[in-house]
């Protein structure tokens, strides 16, 4: 199979996202060309070290590239003040200068984390996106968000610092447990509900069998990265369209937050749940039609999905208790929560008018 190649056009800070099969056993040949001399830093997850960073090494390696790794816990509690700390002073300690690239190896987290660690290191210093995981692979690694969360909300605390190269191998994604190829699928059907309904026509046929096709799961991939390389591009630091791209997460970040960031409950489960809940409440304000959301919750059922909030197990705070954590959404605006709903599937726009008793209602209260 080829490479498909994606452009992030942001100027100076443009960049590729390079998509395909044996990307991480030809990896040195990529990252080569970026390096000002032949050494590389690491970040990755104990998971994914396990799995895939002795032929990350041994690619870079065969190259001529030095590497060293730190593998840190897996999983979103990783995303805390005390492993940023970890990271930084661990690639301090391997005298990283700031021409020198630091190399995401893993899932969201981690590419949120050493993005982050990377854009604070000696006031910034370059890296490289090689995610594993399918969310990683649409949505996490492209664009530039890094970050970490708090205890009052998930990416409070982050920057936009944009990779230099991104390199999504779609066979990692044959390692992947059941359970987090579904969670990144979520991510996957919110580009065509946010943007592309004939994506998401696509999706609905070819979507169950698309872990045994490689051909169609790399096209899956690439067609996510293109419409988030163009909106980013339009849009970088989210004043506008970019907003777009966060359709289903203040609920999918209220429901994270509520159940503690655990594994009751994936990032990408959560998208998928906010995802139906945005498009109920679109259909109950009159903006939608009303058998939007019965098809939506039914292609998230046919994924293995969650589509409600009583899908999560365990308990869960009441609705007001909810929508107050919705309220340390990244989104308010003077006080306003802004949300993503849609006027129909590959129609959503942002808005501040949100009708609270029909939210309150969604989210059963």
């Amino acid at each position: 199979m080829t490479i498909d190649t994606v452009p992030v056009a942001l100027g100076e800070r443009s960049y590729e996202v390079r998509i395909g099969r044996g990307l991480i056993a030809g990896a040195g040949t990529h990252l080569a060309p970026l390096l000002t001399r032949p050494r590389v830093a690491i970040l990755t997850d104990e998971t994914v070290a396990a799995i895939h960073l002795p032929p990350f090494v041994s690619a870079l390696e065969g190259a001529g590239i030095a590497a060293s790794s730190l593998a840190l816990p897996a999983g979103e509690a990783t995303k805390s003040w005390q492993h940023l700390g970890r990271a930084v002073e661990w690639l301090i300690g391997e005298k990283v200068e700031r021409g020198d690239l630091v190399v995401a190896l893993g899932g969201g987290v981690i590419g949120d984390l050493a993005g982050f660690a990377a854009a604070i290191l000696r006031r910034g210093v370059r890296f490289a996106q090689v995610p594993t995981t399918l969310l990683a692979q649409v949505d996490s690694s492209v664009g530039g968000k890094t970050g970490i969360n708090s205890p009052q909300g998930k990416n409070l605390i982050g920057a936009f610092h944009q990779p230099s190269l991104v390199l999504a191998d779609i066979d990692a994604l044959a390692t992947l447990p059941g359970r987090d190829f579904r969670a990144g699928y979520g991510e996957v059907a919110k580009y065509g509900l946010l943007g592309d309904a004939a994506f998401f026509a696509w999706l609905e046929a070819n979507g169950p069998a698309l872990r045994d096709d490689p051909a169609a799961l790399q096209h899956a991939v690439a067609r996510c990265v293109a419409m988030k390389a163009g909106i980013v591009a339009r849009d970088e630091t989210e004043q506008g369209e970019r907003a777009l791209l966060n359709l289903g997460h203040t609920f999918g970040h209220a429901l994270e937050s509520a159940t503690g960031y655990s594994d009751r409950l994936l990032h990408g489960e959560g998208v998928a749940i906010g995802c139906t809940l945005a498009f109920q409440l679109s259909a109950r304000m009159g903006l939608c039609p009303q058998e939007d959301p019965s098809r939506v919750a039914a292609h998230f059922a046919a994924m293995g999905l969650p589509s409600r909030p009583c899908d999560i197990p365990g308990d869960l705070p009441d609705a007001e208790a909810l929508i107050a954590l919705m309220g340390q959404d990244k989104k308010v605006v003077d006080g306003k929560l802004r949300m993503i709903l849609a006027r129909g599937i590959g129609q959503a726009f942002v808005t501040d008018r949100v009708d609270r008793a029909e939210l309150r209602a969604v989210l059963g209260g």
